[in-house]
């Protein structure tokens, strides 16, 4: 399954790609949360079920636990049900977005398809969700180009057996606290993140040396091919060091700190003026 967070009127929306089946997962509980705002999305299902016993016997068969990201920013299988399954939900949910979400979730699926006869399409809608959301043009161009070279350091990584979820964060924790001087936690705690994505609220300079840190693990994994998960710690390690050395030139350089607690949030990625902060 393949995650991503789909926008409907600038709110989040977890959803995970089958691509055996060609089918889209919704996360049941953020769907119904946008089309209810209630603030007790649990309690508004469960009241849902009980006003539609038809609805209520065929729940197991609509929904699914897939695995998405949790509040807590870790995976976990939560419910989740294909864009036939939410339209059944739906028509049991009274507002005034529901006939508008319908059309949403059907052009998001048209839109995977168009994307798998043209990868271009991939990125223009990228592109698209970071304007929505107010980004300047040049963090977009420095954030795409970092999901570009992220996903070659994973490809290397499975070439060598790794599995992504624990595997992968491990080593993605080594390489961030290598060049940053913070684990990937302490560094979201550092912007005042919860479940946000880091990189959706690096400035350009941080961009740059997390690309600069990944891209140097993935050119020393492929020139030293480790075979143990030890090895590969090492390799991380060697990879975020130099970018470490670059930032650590950089604010000698500038007297400014590269690592900020700035984050999207606060509105300054769409300023130069995000990279003033000493």
């Amino acid at each position: 399954m393949e995650n991503k967070l789909q926008l409907f009127d600038n709110q989040k929306i977890r959803t995970a790609w089958d691509a055996e089946t060609e089918e889209w997962y919704f996360s049941v509980q953020d769907i119904v949360a946008v089309l209810t705002e209630s603030t007790d999305v649990k309690q508004y299902i469960k009241r849902m079920l009980s006003r539609n016993p038809e609805l209520k016997f065929n729940w197991g068969t609509i929904c699914t636990q897939v695995e998405m990201l949790a509040a807590d920013g870790k995976k976990r299988k939560i419910q989740a049900a294909t864009t036939q399954g939410m339209f059944r939900i739906i028509q049991s949910i009274p507002s005034p977005k529901a006939e508008p979400f319908k059309v949403w979730m059907a052009e998001i699926a048209k839109q995977r398809l168009d994307q798998f006869q043209d990868p271009e399409l991939s990125i223009e809608q990228a592109m698209t969700d970071y304007k929505r959301l107010g980004y300047s043009d040049s963090w977009i161009n420095q954030r795409l180009k970092s999901i570009e070279i992220r996903k070659e350091l994973t490809d290397e990584w499975k070439r060598h057996g790794l599995k992504e979820g624990q595997q992968f964060a491990t080593l993605t924790d080594i390489i961030t606290k290598s060049w940053s001087g913070k684990t990937t936690k302490e560094y979201k705690q550092f912007k005042g993140l919860k479940k946000e994505s880091l990189r959706d609220n690096m400035t350009n300079k941080e961009l740059v040396l997390n690309m600069l840190a990944e891209l140097s693990t993935k050119e020393i994994s492929e020139t030293t091919n480790p075979e143990t998960m030890s090895e590969h710690k090492d390799v991380a390690k060697r990879g975020g060091s130099v970018a470490r050395e670059a930032r650590l030139k950089l604010e000698s350089e500038t007297g400014k700190k590269v690592v900020t607690s700035l984050n999207a949030k606060q509105g300054l990625l769409l300023s130069e003026a995000d990279s003033q902060e000493d």
